[in-house]
């Protein structure tokens, strides 16, 4: 975790497709771009930064103690013959889109849905990096046989650091090709899908060290961490690392991580589970689509004179429940509980009393209930929540008191905001030995707010009541939908 200000110079020669200077605070939102934009204008940038990320840091290179290397999403990097770059990513070609959904069903009916939930701890779902490796594999035969390493962004970023092969187990399971129990690839599912074992890299722990910056023959031992994937790192950065402790994030979608000391897995599907950054634990993890762009999509449609202050201050003006306006917020799909990318976003109740701060009320209160669900998935499987923190750029202080309110636990806010950077410099001081192991790390480090507490949760129960008892009688209404039409 470095924070590169000089990549700011570099950006003024890319700029943003909006017209405007992207500033890159960082690997991170590096990554993120060069991920949804696929071209050879962000594979030079990334050559520009990793040739002088250490010569332009503002720390000179030699005062650098350590590097650890966060995640976000589980893309595909194949290293092939000559040193050649491809990314199979989501956001493709239609078709493209349409064969990784093929790929998806591919591998449920190659593997077996249960043998695939028993050893991976999850479904199939396009955004995992099996489905694209075999999109690769039966669309593009010809990189694929070339290819000799498959790599996560970070895990690609280590090798041109390091010039090490390696994952970590948090990122690692996001692949869908790791035994997540026992927290190594599984020979069974690679030899069921024809993936060569000998194609992936070696897994260890987050806070291990892989290896130590060496560029281009350059040798500046700065030891490189595991690190860890993105929320498995926000877990780090907001003390979610032992038993009963969790966090919520509202970013564009919405995320409910619980800290688990044992795998559990849901049969059903409906929650992720992981190995997270904590050596020898795991986590369960429930994730609503459409969170944050829930608001979003509402300013930018229908309130863009609004900031999203003043949003907050209209809502706050309207009682719980928004006059009996309620939203299901299903803009892109719903994963948890429901697992349908036929579910659509939906307003329940609108009456001519209703004006623009109801429906922004809705809208919190929704995406509320939507996390909700994913608590109420967790507490199904006996994963028991008692300290929750609240993490990302939704934590607005109404929002905090719904989500307070509605889960009926206590909301508190890490002073941090750096969330994931931060869980991943963690990662790296006790990969040196400042600190003895995670937990103890982040007992040192991170300071919260004083913590929200829950009002008027009875309330809040009778309309999340009628909210569940919405999409079940939708269901059928959206499949149609769906079906109907180009």
């Amino acid at each position: 975790y470095v924070n590169y200000r000089p990549i700011q110079k570099m950006a003024d020669h890319f700029p943003a497709d909006d017209g405007s200077t992207d500033e890159l605070g960082g690997i991170v939102r590096y990554v993120e771009r060069i991920q949804s934009e696929m071209n050879e204008r962000n594979l030079a940038l990334m050559d520009l930064l990793l040739g002088n990320m250490l010569s332009g840091a503002p720390i000179p290179s030699r005062e650098m103690e350590r590097l650890g290397l966060p995640e976000k999403g589980w893309y595909c990097v194949t290293c092939v013959r000559g040193g050649a770059l491809r990314w199979a990513e989501r956001a493709a070609l239609a078709e493209g889109v349409r064969e990784r959904f093929a790929a998806k069903m591919y591998i449920t009916d190659i593997v077996g849905r249960d043998k695939l939930i028993e050893i991976t701890a999850n479904p199939a779902l396009t955004g995992f990096t099996a489905s694209k490796i075999m999109w690769v594999k039966n669309n593009e035969p010809e990189i694929y046989e070339k290819c000799r390493h498959i790599l996560l962004p970070k895990d690609y970023i280590r090798f041109k650091l390091t010039g090490v092969f390696k994952s970590e187990a948090s990122d690692a399971g996001g692949m869908q090709l790791l035994d997540i129990k026992n927290r190594v690839f599984s020979e069974e599912i690679l030899k069921l899908l024809g993936i060569e074992r000998e194609l992936l890299p070696d897994v260890c722990e987050s806070p291990d060290i892989t290896g130590y910056v060496n560029i281009k023959g350059k040798f500046f031992g700065t030891p490189v961490v595991g690190g860890a994937g993105d929320n498995a790192a926000a877990a780090v950065g907001c003390g979610a690392v032992r038993e009963k402790r969790a966090f919520t994030t509202i970013g564009t979608s919405g995320v409910v991580y619980a800290h688990t000391d044992k795998p559990v897995i849901d049969t059903k599907g409906r929650v992720h589970t992981f190995c997270c950054a904590v050596p020898g634990k795991w986590h369960v993890m429930g994730v609503t689509q459409s969170a944050g762009l829930s608001l979003k999509w509402f300013r930018e449609n229908f309130a863009p004179e609004l900031t999203y202050s003043e949003m907050d201050n209209m809502a706050e003006k309207v009682r719980i429940g928004a006059e009996k306006l309620l939203f299901l917020p299903y803009l892109m799909g719903e994963r948890t509980p429901h697992l349908d990318p036929n579910a659509r976003g939906t307003f329940i109740g609108i009456s001519a009393i209703h004006t623009k701060a109801h429906f922004i009320r809705a809208i919190l209160e929704g995406v509320a209930f939507s996390l909700r669900d994913c608590l109420e998935v967790l507490r199904e499987m006996d994963i028991s929540v008692a300290d929750m923190s609240m993490v990302g750029g939704g934590s607005s202080p109404l929002w905090q008191q719904i989500i307070s309110g509605t889960f009926k636990i206590p909301i508190k806010t890490p002073f941090s905001n750096e969330g994931a950077a931060l869980g991943v410099a963690i990662l790296a001081a006790v990969g040196i030995g400042l600190y003895s192991d995670v937990p103890s790390a982040c007992d040192k480090i991170i300071r919260n707010s004083t913590p929200v507490f829950p009002e008027n949760s009875a309330e809040y129960d009778k309309f999340y009541r009628i909210y569940a008892s919405v999409y079940p009688r939708l269901k059928e209404i959206c499949r149609e939908l769906a079906l109907t039409g180009k």
